[in-house]
């Protein structure tokens, strides 16, 4: 019997993507029906005349793509429409209290915040005119206390700034949206971390800009090759993540911090710091933004250590780049919603907010200690105060084969592939959130699990992909 074998003629790019659209162009005209169990990769790199390893990489991308599935023990199978637009959709945020162990979603635990909120609610439904939360404002006409209580808020992040570089926003990823639209053109170019935080790059994608991946050490962001980058070709833009990043844990060191951003001011590219994690982290170095002011626009939110759903995030820029990210937030979605912009400050000015962000890392620290007395054995990237660690796969283990051997063991997690930028080979390492679980004794049985999984790596003649 024949095996497939794609047409890769009159396609541009890298080997392993030609591969990866030719299967994309079979799929679609049918000449490769859903189920279709594709050769192993060593039979289709002698067909093409090409390296097992390119093959890998390609189906690895089809995988990614929503186009393939690979099942252990048995191969790589093409996946019908039902099933890939089931795999695409974001899987629900809710912390079911039965089911799969979900280690996948780098949430904070669950805020013990109801009595503080229903202290603030109280107070806020005790006031002489409740009007104007349901109707809409201007930025400048906000209540004082709100630009007071979010330059409260960066101060303790370690920012000295004014209240004419503040911009509030919808959490930090309406931020990262605002900032890339207010201040980035068609066709620029932008550097992210080579495994890093993928919505960026697909709201680069959508504003139709140029992304170029930047290499990572076990520090964070390499100056070197960001250097390299910036020589070789005309960069607008470097996205980072300094503390805690995800998935590797890392953090910038003050030394690194500042080499960096010397390179973007010789250079004159702008800087997008997202430190949502940073609050969690006592012990951090100083902003990226405190060494190159001029040219940084970071962002955090009360997300990440006060609340998931306190949907409020604020950007400081300078002045000048900061009205343009307003006129951003008035473009997508006119005004940050009143009652949670008051919500949130009535919290940072009562304290409750800062009592919140301490229980939220004493919850980090308890689960972290958790995962090193049963995975410690085994390679473990993690922070104390982190929501989550990195696992570099033993000898045996592919990314995608560890996490379908999890998954088929009741453990949701994260691989390296879901943070991969294009071009890049994701190693064979998983990110293990360890906040998204409610009760601390089920995340205790998936992390016991993933040992008892890690102890008993697959055959080497297995197919994992």
């Amino acid at each position: 019997m024949s095996i497939w074998v794609p047409n890769l003629d009159g396609r541009n790019g890298p080997t392993y993507r030609r591969i990866v659209d030719a299967l994309a162009d079979d799929v679609a005209a049918g000449r490769l029906a859903p189920g279709t169990r594709l050769p192993p990769y060593r039979e289709l790199a002698f067909a093409l005349g090409v390296s097992a390893q390119t093959v890998s990489r390609a189906y690895a991308q089809g995988t990614q793509r929503g186009l393939l599935r690979g099942e252990t023990g048995r191969g790589t199978f093409v996946l019908d429409p039902a099933a890939r637009s089931a795999r695409m959709a974001p899987a629900s945020l809710a912390r079911d209290v039965d089911g799969p162990i979900d280690l996948s979603r780098n949430l904070p635990s669950p805020s013990r915040a109801d009595t503080h909120l229903a202290d603030v609610l109280r107070e806020i439904g005790a006031g002489s005119d409740l009007r104007g939360f349901l109707d809409y404002q201007d930025g400048d006409a906000a209540p004082r206390h709100h630009a007071t209580a979010a330059r409260a808020w960066l101060e303790a992040c370690g920012l000295d700034t004014r209240s004419s570089e503040i911009v509030t926003t919808s959490g930090a990823q309406h931020g990262l949206f605002c900032a890339l639209t207010a201040l980035l053109s068609p066709g620029d170019l932008i550097l992210t971390e080579a495994l890093g935080y993928a919505p960026v790059r697909v709201i680069a994608e959508r504003l139709a800009l140029r992304i170029r991946p930047v290499a990572l050490d076990d520090e964070g962001v390499c100056p070197d090759d960001f250097e390299r980058l910036c020589r070789e070709r005309t960069v607008r833009l470097l996205y980072l993540t300094p503390t805690l990043q995800s998935p590797t844990t890392a953090t910038l060191s003050a030394d690194r911090r500042e080499r960096l951003t010397d390179i973007a001011r010789r250079h004159d590219v702008l800087i997008l710091e997202d430190d949502v994690f940073a609050p969690l982290k006592e012990d951090r170095p100083p902003p990226v933004a405190r060494f190159a002011p001029e040219r940084t626009i970071h962002i955090t939110s009360l997300s990440k250590c006060v609340a998931p759903g306190l949907r409020v995030g604020f950007v400081q820029a300078p002045a000048s780049l900061a009205e343009a990210v307003r006129r951003a937030v008035v473009l997508s979605v006119w005004m940050t919603p009143p009652l949670m912009s008051e919500i949130a400050a009535r919290l940072i000015e009562s304290g409750a907010a800062t009592h919140l962000l301490r229980q939220q890392r004493a919850s980090a620290e308890r689960r972290q200690a958790l995962a090193r007395d049963l995975l410690g054995n085994f390679d473990l990237r993690a922070d104390p105060q982190g929501l989550h660690a990195w696992l570099r796969l033993p000898e045996g283990w592919s990314a995608g084969g560890f996490r379908a051997a999890a998954e088929a063991r009741g453990v949701r997690v994260s691989d390296a592939r879901d943070f991969a930028a294009a071009g890049v080979e994701a190693p064979a390492a998983a990110r293990l959130s360890l906040g998204h679980e409610a009760d601390e004794t089920r995340l205790e049985t998936g992390l016991t699990r993933l040992a008892e999984l890690l102890a008993h790596p697959p055959r080497a003649d297995a197919l994992f992909l």
